[in-house]
């Protein structure tokens, strides 16, 4: 599948900042090592490294 990202969240975002927890949110992702697709833009890209300790990029 070109032109997307497969997103994991491994890390829970219970104590993370409200800020933080919105971006997860927005990413579309609610439980623990649930994946989601989405395409692989910038805006996209911005997201993840808002919050890298709590996603992972599958491959």
């Amino acid at each position: 599948m070109a032109g997307t990202i497969k997103i994991k969240l491994v890390r829970s975002p219970i104590c993370t900042p409200d800020k933080q927890k919105r971006v997860v949110k927005g990413l579309g992702l609610r439980k623990l090592n649930q994946i989601v697709v989405r395409p692989d833009s910038p805006v996209f890209r911005g997201m993840v490294k808002k919050v890298p300790h709590l996603l992972e990029v599958v491959e």
